[in-house]
């Protein structure tokens, strides 16, 4: 695999506004140049800079601790923002993609990233998806023995088959958000590695498949502490290890230690710093980086967080119960994980007048000054449990005022929830130059109604009423 396209070369000017002041003249902007309106309530907003500085912090921070001339592949998780634009400029930033389904690895095709940049991981791979991934020369990581088996009968057919990996679970439990935890003894991903006999299995299964040539070993997510993800890293490491000594050769030529870095959504700084997580990485699992395995990672999450913005329009003020609620319309439809895992996944909730300007609860410099209230902030959608925030102490919230819901560049806006047939948001990525210029480019268009009702059969509407 050849070193990524920009080379270890990542120097960039430094954006002239922080991420909190870019976000606030986006808002500003997006109100003025007509984003966001009466037929347009909601939009997600996507700082390309951010983007940009992350995937280079990223790189940067692993070939700080690599061997000179390591073949490394950072490989985006698609499922975090799965948008074509993102993926294309992620791959100009360096970075390839990994898939976890045809239609991820079809945005990745479609993004351009080249095919031995892709990683396919999914732990339901059909015969037929295998078969095109090894077709297009793509890197496949089987979940299972199963998959092997399905392997066995189709590399044959390949003249030069790309790297083929297993996944192995290290089974060192989970963090604090056990839904995402991908290690724990029962998780549904890989090769539980600690159940009776399964070592031993890893390693025949890998002594008797020349070909099968990479370890794949993820532990991380959001709520699990580096010092684990790390545990998860050198486990996957000695049994590779452990692999080519019983092999009595290289066989294991590359390690996949997939991502799941946490993200602080209490603040515009990253919860845990790639250079922090690499430097971790190089002291706990040395031999990592010595330049005997092509490294791999798959971060979604804490590349993608921190640019993105959920921007809302507040359409009622009421109260119930001595509880002010403003309704607005950001909710389930995008705001999934918040709504229906609130303890897990709290998200801030900026306040901003229907000009743009922010809403403080005390005047700190420019903008609105509103009492604080304790108030709740609920969705568009049909159901009690519809809420971002819950008892939340903000500036007085007005009709026509704007909430933004920061940190959601990842898993919100691009993978809307279709309750109630709310259309999908339209998604504009910005850029802001140093006089404070907002420039704004669609990623996503808003999603039609013609288009939700095409997506609900209705080129079909009498097929049901022709049959008895």
């Amino acid at each position: 695999m050849p070193p990524s396209p920009a080379g270890r070369d990542h120097a960039a000017t430094a954006p002239a506004h922080s991420l909190g002041r870019r976000r606030d003249l986006a808002v500003q902007a997006a109100v003025r140049q007509g984003l966001l309106d009466q037929r347009q309530p909601v939009v997600g907003l996507l700082d390309v800079a951010a983007l940009r500085e992350r995937a280079a912090a990223l790189r940067a921070a692993f070939d700080d601790v690599t061997a000179p001339g390591t073949a490394t592949l950072h490989a985006f998780a698609v499922k975090a923002a799965s948008l074509v634009p993102v993926l294309r400029l992620l791959r100009d930033a360096g970075l390839g993609a990994e898939v976890a389904s045809p239609g991820e690895l079809a945005l990745a095709r479609a993004a351009g990233v080249p095919p031995e940049r892709v990683v396919f991981d999914s732990p339901a791979k059909t015969t037929e998806e295998l078969r095109e991934a090894l077709r297009l020369g793509i890197a496949v990581n089987a979940d299972n023995p199963q998959e092997l088996a399905r392997l066995d009968a189709l590399v044959p057919a390949c003249d030069r088959p790309p790297p083929i990996g297993l996944r192995v679970n290290p089974q060192l439990g989970a963090g604090t958000i056990g839904a995402v935890s991908t290690a724990t003894a029962t998780s549904k991903f890989g090769v539980a590695l600690r159940d009776a006999g399964a070592r031993e299995e890893v390693r025949r299964a890998f002594l008797a498949r020349p070909w099968l040539n990479r370890l794949h070993v993820h532990s991380g997510s959001q709520g699990v502490p580096a010092e684990l993800m790390a545990e998860g890293v050198a486990a996957g490491h000695a049994l590779a290890e452990e692999i080519n000594s019983a092999a009595g050769r290289r066989q294991i030529t590359g390690i996949d230690i997939g991502g799941g870095l946490p993200v602080d959504f209490t603040t515009d700084d990253p919860a845990e710093d790639f250079a922090a997580y690499a430097a971790l990485l190089r002291r706990r699992v040395p031999g990592l980086f010595d330049g005997r395995y092509t490294l791999v990672t798959e971060f979604g999450r804490a590349l993608a967080a921190k640019a993105g913005t959920v921007l809302a329009r507040v359409e009622y003020t009421k109260s119930a119960g001595g509880r002010a609620i403003a309704v607005t319309h950001a909710g389930a439809q995008t705001a999934v994980r918040t709504v229906f895992a609130p303890d897990a996944w709290p998200l801030r909730v900026l306040t901003y007048d229907a000009s743009g300007a922010p809403k403080n609860a005390a005047r700190t410099g420019a903008g609105t000054v509103a009492a604080s209230v304790v108030q709740d902030v609920a969705g568009p959608c049909c159901f009690a449990g519809d809420l971002v925030a819950t008892g939340r102490e903000l500036p007085a919230l007005a009709p026509g005022d704007l909430v933004a819901l920061p940190d959601t560049g990842a898993y919100y806006f691009s993978t809307p929830f279709g309750y109630n047939s709310l259309p999908r948001p339209g998604v504009y990525g910005f850029g802001v130059d140093r006089s404070g210029e907002v420039r704004f480019a669609t990623v996503r268009r808003p999603q039609s109604l013609a288009e939700i009702v095409a997506e609900a059969g209705g080129a079909h509407e009498e097929a049901l009423t022709a049959l008895r």
